[in-house]
């Protein structure tokens, strides 16, 4: 008995030590996971971020495109602030170009007591091609953007936004940047602090301050200083008063399944800077001056039953606001065979002092006025077309034009245009007394854009597409025999000031992850 007893004794022993040893090899229990969830509350992308009730989506683009008779930022050769390679020459002008870009977003939000808490930044890098080959311009340009930078909270909008004036956006139906809109959405947006309201009923209003172009990638403040060498060949310079507020602008909006509507306004200042051909204290400064826009437009879904068409149409007015109907800010120069050649310059006003008794004239404000609509079809999910174009004219009232014509080169005191010379500065025509040939000595002139968009999307985050877009520029000073300046590989020299075409083509290739 005592035997046995010694023998299971043993025997127990024996399995807790073979159990310890085993227990020994068990892997030890594994603190609690927290898994990311999904966030369905404001779309496909969205998941929580581990350990907060914020949402986060992370999206990207990368898009490579070719053009002809475009610059690599999508603008027409010749056409207003992508004027150098308008001379079309060897070596002034490169019809080929093209860019690469890519972008990184990250959109946060949070809900809290009152409503949705967001930010959201859109940042990437380009390379392009210059439409210049000079040897004084580069060949490439490398570049770091900031398409967008936003915070939203209770209703207030502040940061690197879309202008609230905007209201159709050309990039959802073009892959070109036309001039017939003032749209900034392909300028990487502007600065703005904005309230919007909702009432009810898809209707909201916003008021908004935003940048009033000291910038390119603003409205443009672009006040010329007849008494300095602001206009020239193929070139355009500006003499502002410095940024004392910001650009005003309203909006009163209407979203609905048919689609939307919208109206806005704003209010941009065109003062200017000194009298005189050089900025001093010393010489006095016209009075400040506002500029205005207005432009109401609308876009329609499903039109006409087709599930995923669109129409829109849209009309701008301004004075002394040119940047929010057209962003063909700056001049225009077109060159084509047989000593053909077309201009334009667009400022928000223009002012003078030489010659005027009372010590200078204040800014005389310029009208630019417009249209522009599109339509896009939907073949299949794989397969659409659009077709778009517009109209934008500028126009110069009677004071600004004999400032203008007052400057043209000749000996004072000589009539040229029907105005006396008053004095001379640097400018695009020389027009011999009486406006000779036939000349039309008027600054107004206008152009207009159309194009057409095709896409393929063999999966739904791929685009593949040509566009192909019509330019027509109808020339300031439009005339026979007009003595030129050298301009570039351009010399000097009689040449006819006639309407001027150019046609454009682009192909795109872009791959979109949750943009």
């Amino acid at each position: 008995m005592k035997m046995v007893k010694c023998v299971l004794l043993g025997s127990a022993a024996g399995l807790v030590a073979v159990a310890g040893a085993q227990g020994a090899d068990l892997p030890v229990k594994a603190k609690p996971v927290e898994y990311v969830k999904v966030c369905s509350l404001y779309g496909a992308g969205f998941w929580y971020v581990p350990g907060t009730d914020t949402c986060l989506k992370i999206g990207s683009f990368v898009r490579v495109q070719t053009t002809w008779n475009e610059t690599g930022s999508n603008v027409p050769i010749g056409a207003g602030n992508n004027d150098a390679g308008g001379r079309e020459t060897r070596t002034d002008t490169a019809n080929f170009n093209f860019r690469v870009r890519t972008a990184l977003s990250v959109d946060l939000r949070t809900q809290t007591e009152y409503g949705t808490l967001r930010s959201y930044m859109n940042v990437g890098a380009q390379w392009s091609t210059n439409n210049s080959t000079a040897d004084n311009n580069p060949a490439v340009a490398d570049t770091i953007f900031v398409d967008r930078g936003f915070i939203q909270f209770a209703g207030f909008t502040a940061g690197r936004i879309r202008s609230y004036f905007d209201v159709n956006a050309f990039s959802s139906f073009s892959y070109s940047n036309p001039r017939i809109s003032g749209d900034t959405t392909h300028t990487d947006g502007i600065y703005g602090l904005a309230y919007t309201a909702t009432f009810g009923g898809g209707i909201s209003g916003t008021i908004s301050l935003e940048d009033n172009g000291q910038t390119n990638n603003g409205r443009g403040h672009l006040v010329a200083n007849m008494s300095m060498p602001e206009f020239a060949l193929g070139a355009e310079s500006f003499d502002n008063k410095g940024q004392a507020a910001p650009d005003i602008v309203g909006s009163l909006r209407i979203d609905q399944t048919w689609g939307y509507a919208q109206v806005s306004v704003a209010a941009h200042d065109a003062s200017g800077g000194y009298f005189g051909t050089a900025n001093s204290t010393l010489n006095g400064h016209p009075d400040d001056k506002y500029g205005f826009a207005l432009t109401g437009g609308f876009t329609l879904n499903d039109v006409l039953g087709f599930k995923g068409d669109q129409f829109g149409l849209q009309a701008c007015y301004a004075e002394g606001a040119a940047g929010y109907c057209t962003r063909a800010i700056g001049s225009w120069q077109m060159y084509s065979s047989g000593n053909n050649a077309g201009f334009g310059w667009i400022t928000d006003g223009i002012y003078d002092n030489v010659g005027v008794a009372a010590g200078g004239s204040n800014v005389e404000l310029t009208t630019v006025w417009g249209i522009n609509g599109y339509a896009q079809h939907l073949w299949s999910p794989k397969w659409r077309t659009s077709v778009y174009g517009g109209y934008t004219e500028v126009d110069y009232n009677g004071n600004a034009t004999n400032i203008i014509n007052q400057h043209l080169p000749g000996a004072a005191g000589t009539v040229v245009c029907g105005v006396p010379v008053v004095g001379t500065v640097s400018v695009p025509l020389t027009i011999g007394a009486g406006g000779g040939g036939g000349n039309a000595c008027s600054p107004d002139f206008s152009f207009w854009q159309i194009g057409s968009r095709t896409q393929w999307n063999p999966h739904p985050d791929l685009d593949i597409g040509v566009d192909v877009q019509w330019t027509h520029l109808n020339t300031a000073y439009k005339g026979n025999l007009v003595t030129l300046a050298a301009n570039g590989a351009r010399p000097a020299g009689p040449y006819t000031i006639d309407d001027q075409d150019v046609v454009s083509v682009m192909f795109r290739i872009q791959r979109n992850f949750l943009p």
